[in-house]
């Protein structure tokens, strides 16, 4: 079963990383490409990603057929998704057990949630 570990950027994640040292933010980025060889090594790890600043996305829509792409919405977003880890694995049991792996469950949280499997859907 697939599963989605969600990393949020916010408030409480900026000020733990606006403490680290140099040293300390330097492990923490091995630490996440450390467990994603990791998964990878189990045969779990389906895709892993950091996200750029939202300040660089597009919000996307689509409008009387026009697809309208802007820079978006401009109010002061609080949080933000700033990674995630796809991993397929046996169960929720074992993905909450790789998501305690994630460097940012140590002083915040991550999100675990199942991938909507539609491949029984009628076409």
């Amino acid at each position: 079963m697939k599963y989605l570990i969600l990393i949020q950027s916010n408030e409480r994640s900026l000020a733990v990383w606006a403490k680290l040292s140099d040293q300390e933010r330097m492990d923490f980025g091995r630490g996440h490409m450390e467990l994603s060889a990791e998964m990878g090594s189990a045969g779990v790890l389906v895709a892993s990603e950091g996200l750029a600043d939202p300040e660089l996305a597009k919000w996307v829509s689509v409008r009387d057929g026009r697809t309208i792409a802007s820079d978006g919405p401009y109010a002061e977003v609080k949080e933000h998704l700033a990674g995630f880890y796809l991993i397929d694995c046996a169960g929720l049991d074992e993905a909450v057990a790789w998501a305690a792996k994630v460097p940012d469950a140590a002083n915040t949280e991550v999100e675990v949630r199942p991938v909507l499997d539609m491949s029984q859907w009628d076409m």
